[in-house]
């Protein structure tokens, strides 16, 4: 059995106002000429939530399309078709009364074996899945209900919405980043929390060959506020086996399926010393306000990473960037 949340022990991040990270290089996120007129998507990437490397294409997780969109050396983007629902639809929003419906694609992990492995928020039934993608076939959706059980005694032992929003690979471990930005439904408080899973069991269970990876450890996370706002995780990369460098937005929505104005940005590094946050500027020197939900890092780059924003606009392309943090 998982420890209950009461039992968790707590991570609470200092900010070090001295230390800036900075947001540049922004380019919208468009589709070349007509590529997803034949499928029926919109002309851009409409809500960035996930990047990661496969060879030399970057791949950027949308949370309300079902589709992939690849960015190749010279910045090309193109989409990638995730499997057909029933309805034939691949864009899902309030517009179309199709919201639930929506995978809701939050993270990304790239396997040793080449494998992306995309994951639902877990925040409804229907993000309960997995999207796994080996880059050359089709990508294949993965029913996960057992294993987003087991994160949601875990991690909000049943008060709140569990919202995975980060995701990575690190010394063995498949850590997992849960955004407390909702409304809880009990005694207890939304709080941010981290997940820790054996990689070789999720691989396992991938494969057909073990059953549902266990939780084994889970840490609560205090990340601060801004105007009594709280800061959520929004994603995650690893630098290696002890280093994790995590985003978070304080976000002033109303739960964790609802949008809201972004007040502050932060970037953080995770080790051994503990959670080390700075804020994220925009080149005129003011902090940024664009939602940052993706974060991978540059090739031969401790301190430079490519970066996603989600405008939170169907009509409008999400951005991708660079952030530059010496984070030393």
């Amino acid at each position: 059995m998982s420890a209950p949340v009461s039992a968790v022990p707590v991570l609470r991040a200092t900010h070090d106002a001295a230390s800036k990270a900075v947001l540049d290089e922004i380019v919208p996120l468009r589709y070349e000429r007509a590529a997803h007129d034949r499928h029926e998507l919109p002309p851009h990437v409409r809500a960035a939530s996930a990047l990661r490397r496969l060879a030399h294409r970057l791949v950027i997780v949308q949370d309300d399309v079902d589709a992939f969109a690849e960015r190749d050396a010279a910045g090309v983007v193109r989409p990638v078709l995730l499997p057909a629902r029933p309805s034939g639809r691949r864009v899902f929003d309030d517009a179309g009364g199709n919201k639930h419906e929506k995978l809701d694609l939050e993270a990304c992990v790239a396997l040793a074996d080449g494998r992306l492995v995309a994951f639902g928020s877990g925040s409804m039934p229907a993000r309960e899945r997995l999207v796994v993608w080996n880059g050359a076939e089709p990508a294949v959706v993965i029913d996960a209900r057992a294993v987003y059980a087991e994160l949601r005694n875990a991690v909000t032992d049943g008060e709140t919405r569990l919202n995975l929003e980060g995701a990575v690979v690190a010394d063995g471990r498949l850590v997992l980043f849960h955004r407390g930005n909702d409304v809880p439904r009990g005694a207890g408080e939304p709080v941010n929390a981290i997940a820790e899973l054996a990689l070789d069991d999720l691989v396992s269970w991938l494969d057909r060959a073990g059953a549902p990876p266990r939780v084994a450890k889970t840490t609560r996370v205090d990340l601060g506020a801004i105007d009594g706002v709280p800061f959520g995780f929004t994603d995650a990369v690893a630098i290696d086996a002890a280093r994790i460098v995590v985003l978070a937005c304080a976000e002033d929505s109303a739960c964790a399926i609802s949008d809201g104005p972004v007040l502050g940005v932060r970037v953080g590094l995770l080790d051994e010393r503990g959670l080390r946050m700075a804020d994220v500027y925009e080149t005129d020197g003011k902090p940024t306000r664009l939602k940052l939900e993706g974060i991978e890092r540059r090739a031969a780059s401790e301190s430079e990473f490519d970066v996603v924003a989600d405008v939170d606009r169907p009509d409008a392309a999400a951005r991708l960037g660079r952030l530059v943090w010496e984070w030393r």
